[in-house]
């Protein structure tokens, strides 16, 4: 038998010794056993065992009995700084005549970090899922944390991790590692856009990084701070699993350990209470440059937890990947979100003359962002009672197209949009926008609600727009009722946006419309996230 399958039937030996209440000397009534991509965790109630799996994933290496060994005492020793009353001590699973037990004697095959079983019911995540989360438990947290930050002196060593050299380390291999599930959950374009805004952000500011370290702002840290890892009670807050297997990954500012939990919130769809809790922690520690660098170190924790859960559907049955991979596929989304908008809510404007691919793109785009598209054409037929792909009748042409419905059109278009973001946080709209006047009134409803725009301006070659209106007639689903012989009439209506200026961004579309031009898209709105941060000066409401 090869060393793999040897290790193999040990660990299968070992978890069905761990999955027997007889196995313990307390004689739990039963066993619950969790399995992650990392370490197998059992539930024996009033105890909590958790066994490291023989794994070397790169980031960290678990690979050997003397590895795992010292990382289960590392993981007791960290985890002692915020919560020592759950973590009790390291056990070893001895071997003897072939029968493994907790007992002394024999030799040691395996090691258990041993804990307090934390009672069910008040962990944030299932407070979170009852909606009991408010700014008072959020507060609490706050505290905690600032507490543990405030016992963790920084020291050379630890400081150097806030600089862009070093935390690149992080972000390039988690790229590395990420590039691997391109195509299944996460598409290139996606991929792209964040590796472009994620190393733009360095080279952009590696003042703002440096002065963290200045201020002393880079420390010991917790380095997964979860919604599952933290614990309220009435009586206690218990903040607990904290990174043992690398230093690296907690040697780090405390904006990038609290981003973690905001990216938890934003997930989970609590994008408030996200906010509130960045906004709280940075007034509670003083620390005004936090929210400058949030949205980027919000991106690299959804990365980071796309990846575990993209290995997680190469580690565990099929009946579980499917679950992992849906969850690999929303973290990535997330954190694309975060690449080319922030935290702050975002109407993203697909325009342009006629059969320039707008519906296309924006379609695509939707796709990527997780965000809802409304049409112009859509809302126009919805308005007027005409079925979506139903080209309108010659003698109500007229009604469909007036002026007045024109106006009704936008400003359904445009009330939807926002509603959307309000709950979303972000929205597409696919429209021609070729006045001046239905651009300026989208500008003015969104600096009234206190929502960014980005106007996206698609161009195409006369001649391939004449192709494609002629095309539109053979085409049963199509939508839009404008063809060839309304080329120069709706060329004649179009007003350039050419008050929009250098944030406009015009994107050339031929042929059949591929995907590089949503591509395109995403990397101009990464560039200019990295240039201005959307949420930097904004203030956050209460809750």
């Amino acid at each position: 038998m090869g060393s793999e399958a040897h290790e193999q039937t040990q660990q299968e030996q070992l978890v069905r010794f761990l999955r027997s209440p007889s196995f313990y000397p307390h004689r739990p009534a039963k066993v619950r056993a969790i399995q992650t991509h990392i370490s197998w965790v059992f539930v024996a109630p009033p105890f909590v065992f958790k066994v490291k799996k023989p794994v070397n994933l790169g980031f960290l290496d678990f690979s050997t009995l003397e590895k795992r060994h010292h990382f289960c005492r590392r993981e007791l020793e960290l985890n002692w700084r915020l919560c020592p009353d759950v973590y009790l001590e390291v056990i070893p699973i001895n071997a003897k005549d072939g029968v493994l037990s907790f007992k002394p004697g024999g030799t040691p095959v395996e090691y258990a970090v041993k804990m307090k079983e934390l009672p069910a019911g008040w962990f944030l995540s299932e407070l979170l899922e009852k909606g009991l989360v408010g700014e008072n438990e959020i507060n609490r947290v706050i505290s905690r944390l600032h507490r543990f930050y405030e016992t963790e002196t920084p020291s050379q060593e630890i400081e150097e991790w806030g600089t862009p050299e070093k935390l690149k380390v992080s972000t390039d291999e988690n790229f590395t590692q990420v590039e691997t599930f391109v195509g299944t959950t996460i598409s290139r374009g996606a991929f792209d856009a964040i590796r472009h805004f994620t190393n733009s952000f360095y080279a952009a500011n590696g003042r703002l990084f440096h002065e963290r370290i200045q201020r002393h702002r880079i420390r010991d840290c917790h380095g997964d701070l979860r919604l599952n890892h933290v614990h309220i009670t009435p009586e206690a807050t218990t903040i607990f699993d904290c990174i043992e297997f690398s230093d690296r990954l907690r040697f780090i500012d405390i904006a990038n350990d609290l981003a973690f939990l905001a990216m938890d919130f934003d997930f989970e769809g609590k994008r408030e209470l996200g906010k509130v809790f960045l906004r709280n922690a940075a007034h509670e520690f003083g620390d005004t440059g936090l929210q400058k660098v949030a949205d980027f170190y919000k991106c690299y924790r959804a990365v980071v937890r796309g990846k575990v859960e993209a290995i997680e559907t190469t580690s565990t049955g099929a009946s579980m990947a499917a679950e992992h991979a849906k969850r690999a596929t929303r973290y990535f989304r997330l954190a694309l979100r975060y690449a080319v908008s922030g935290s702050q809510g975002l109407v993203l404007v697909i325009m342009g003359r006629v059969a320039t691919g707008k519906s296309t793109v924006a379609k695509q785009l939707g796709n990527e962002l997780d965000w809802p598209v409304f049409s112009s054409d859509r809302v126009r037929k919805a308005l007027a009672g005409v079925p979506l792909t139903q080209r309108t009748e010659s003698e109500i042409t007229g009604m469909v197209y007036s002026p007045q419905m024109t106006d009704r059109t936008y400003n359904e278009l445009v009330e939807r949009g926002l509603a959307a973001v309000a709950t979303g946080g972000g929205v597409i709209l696919d429209a021609t926008f070729s006045s001046r006047e239905k651009r300026d009134y989208l500008r003015t409803e969104c600096a009234r609600v206190n929502v960014a725009l980005q106007v996206v301006e698609l161009e195409t070659e006369k001649g391939e727009i004449a192709n494609r209106l002629e095309a539109r007639a053979a085409n049963s689903e199509e939508i839009s009722d404008a063809r060839l012989e309304n080329l120069a009439m709706l060329t004649a209506a179009y007003e350039a946006p050419s008050e929009i200026g250098p944030d406009l961004i015009k994107i050339k579309t031929s042929g059949s419309i591929s995907e590089a031009a949503a591509k395109s898209v995403l990397l101009s709105l990464a560039e200019i996230q990295v240039r201005a941060p959307k949420n930097a000066d904004r203030p956050t409401p209460p809750l």
